[in-house]
């Protein structure tokens, strides 16, 4: 298995860790320390080695981070997390904090009122991050002071750094050879006038050299980071032994492998105008080249916007993924349909699911740890099942079930809500509402040039109307066999990318009720130029190509609550489901999918 369901961090233990985090401090001379969730590369996976958040307070969400003072622990959690914070860390010694509602400077500010220093780890935070923070606590006799990592010096049994065999990406399943690309992206620095790129995100290096990677689990890439001249030339700072003579003669005489110690001393030799980019590229960066009197210029990473806008080849290849999986989930569902209530576990459906997916021969890991939450569970964002939690599938119940896989030609994400038995009318309405703003964006038209924080609102509609809403966005970016969450490009009010062809989203509205049930229904889309209508403005339009093809559950839709387009959405969704599955499944698994897909 790939998932597996031992409890990965312990509460109990984050008492005595934060004792001997507090003595450190004070033999330094601190009132604080901040550690991140992050690691160098800005990652939202981290290495075992970086995994300091958990290791220190024992909450494992892939976002926040903790303010450890002298006399306080804040850790700051956005709207996923609020539940499961406070299961997770030791309630007497850490305080949750709902972030961004609570911003760090203030609750600094409170928490220090006759000032004090707080360290930080220069390599662990973006330039922007810090100048921002330190901007926000002028006037208050708060210093930030750039350190030794704190919770290194007491993490005895730190683990060592990955390292993962670098492979080959295709160029066939790339549509682009890296040459090409860095060319590409060498030309825009000329334009610039700017002499190089530091890069900083495995993301970015994975999609321009071409290679994937395996230091962090469910994110096929390699802990590295790279300096891209005017030329095209590349130097990659990375473990030689992680690169084989396949690797090697793949890269060429163009990319220079260098020891990724060598970095900083590196970064004190060029010559500027060096672009980086403050919102990724760490700290340490600016002060190295700050130091050695090299100019920089700040740009985004050069890789980023390239990346989200996906060539047609990878369009092709991430849609065939997505058959392949759709066919999976549908020998998942049949399979789920067949249980009795009270008969499985959440872990049931985990080890299931990805068997199933194991069993089309193409699966390379899945693209994140399987939610699967039923009942109160559900209301769990980000809920990940362990021994410990564990619960039994009751009768009346809602399980949320998100997961995704990773193959060659695609990563994949899809949420589907499911009944256990007879549900109730308010689980109902409530799905009803959630699947309302789902179609709302499926079927969206928009000029070109919106971002998705203009596009947000019309998700939520349906919810906000009865006085309801959801804690997370609405979609974040995916990858092509990379990160599940890939920037830049989001549905949220906080995102102001505009949103470009060749883009992929999720649209996963939801609503959650703590302490009763969770509902999310999640497709992926790609965003694509609007085909033209008759009597339209003279005006260029996108809107979206849905690329998930599993049903949504017919029992819990209410559709005297549905408009007539929105019910011939659903009609339509279907009966393409059937179309391009059915061929695909099991005889048991096409008798369920007509069965599914029947018209409302």
């Amino acid at each position: 298995m790939f998932q597996s369901f031992e409890e990965s961090a312990d509460p109990g233990q984050g008492p005595a860790r934060l004792a001997a985090l507090r003595q450190m401090l004070a033999h330094e001379g601190l009132s604080g320390f901040l550690v991140p969730r992050a690691d160098m590369y800005q990652g939202e996976y981290v290495a075992p080695r970086d995994d300091r958040l958990a290791w220190l307070t024992g909450f494992t969400g892939s976002a926040g981070f903790c303010a450890a003072l002298l006399h306080d622990a804040g850790v700051f959690i956005d709207g996923r997390y609020r539940t499961q914070v406070k299961t997770q860390v030791d309630l007497d010694h850490f305080t949750p904090v709902p972030w961004p509602e609570t911003r760090l400077q203030d609750w600094l500010r409170n928490s220090l009122p006759q000032g004090g220093v707080v360290g930080f780890d220069p390599w662990l935070h973006t330039s922007d991050e810090i100048f921002k923070l330190e901007q926000d606590l002028k006037g208050s006799a708060i210093e930030l002071r750039p350190v030794a990592n704190q919770v290194d010096a007491i993490w005895a049994d730190q683990p060592d750094p990955p390292r993962g065999k670098v492979f080959v990406y295709p160029d066939d399943m790339a549509g682009e050879s890296h040459g090409e690309k860095r060319a590409r992206l060498a030309a825009t620095l000329r334009e610039e006038g700017q002499k190089a790129a530091v890069i900083t995100l495995p993301d970015s290096l994975a999609w321009l050299l071409n290679i994937r990677g395996n230091d962090i689990p469910r994110n096929p890439v390699a802990h590295c980071v790279a300096i891209l001249h005017d030329t095209g030339h590349l130097s990659l700072f990375i473990e030689a032994d992680k690169l084989d003579d396949t690797v090697q003669e793949h890269l060429g005489d163009e990319v220079t492998q260098l020891p990724f110690t060598g970095f900083a001393a590196a970064l004190r030799t060029l010559s500027g105008p060096v672009r980086v980019d403050k919102a990724t590229a760490p700290l340490q960066v600016v002060r190295e080249l700050e130091d050695a009197n090299v100019a920089l210029n700040w740009g985004p990473d050069l890789c980023i916007l390239p990346k989200a806008c996906k060539n047609t080849t990878e369009i092709a290849n991430t849609k065939a993924a997505h058959l392949l999986d759709a066919a999976a989930m549908c020998e998942f569902l049949c399979w789920f349909d067949a249980q009795p209530p009270g008969s499985i576990s959440e872990i049931d459906v985990v080890t299931t699911l990805e068997n199933m997916r194991r069993a089309t021969n193409a699966l390379r890991d899945i693209s994140f740890d399987t939610i699967a939450g039923t009942g109160p569970n559900g209301a769990v964002i980000h809920y990940r099942v362990t021994q410990h939690t564990n619960a039994m599938l009751q009768d009346g119940q809602l399980i949320v079930v998100d997961s995704g896989g990773q193959y060659l030609n695609g990563t994949t994400d899809i949420t589907r809500t499911l009944p256990v038995g007879e549900v109730g009318a308010e689980e109902k309405t409530c799905f009803t509402r959630v699947l309302q703003g789902m179609i709302g964006i499926s079927r969206l038209r928009f000029p070109i040039g919106l971002a998705g924080r203009d596009i947000d609102a019309i998700a939520r509609m349906p919810l906000w109307v009865a006085g309801q809403d959801f804690n997370h966005g609405t979609g974040h970016g995916v990858g092509v066999y990379l990160c599940v969450h890939e920037g830049p490009q989001r549905i949220s009010r906080a995102s102001d990318v505009a949103l470009k062809p060749g883009m992929i989203l999720s649209n996963e509205p939801g609503y959650y009720r703590e302490g009763a049930f969770g509902i999310r229904i999640e497709n992926l889309i790609v965003v694509q130029p609007a085909a033209d209508l008759d009597g339209a403005d003279d005006r260029p339009m996108l809107d979206f190509e849905t690329l998930t093809w599993v049903p949504i559950d017919r029992r819990l839709i209410l559709s005297e609550m549905l408009s007539k387009a929105e019910r011939d959405w659903i009609d339509g969704y279907h009966a393409a489901c059937r179309d391009k599955i059915s061929p695909r499944l099991s005889e048991a698994a096409q008798l369920w999918l007509r069965q599914a897909t029947a018209p409302l």
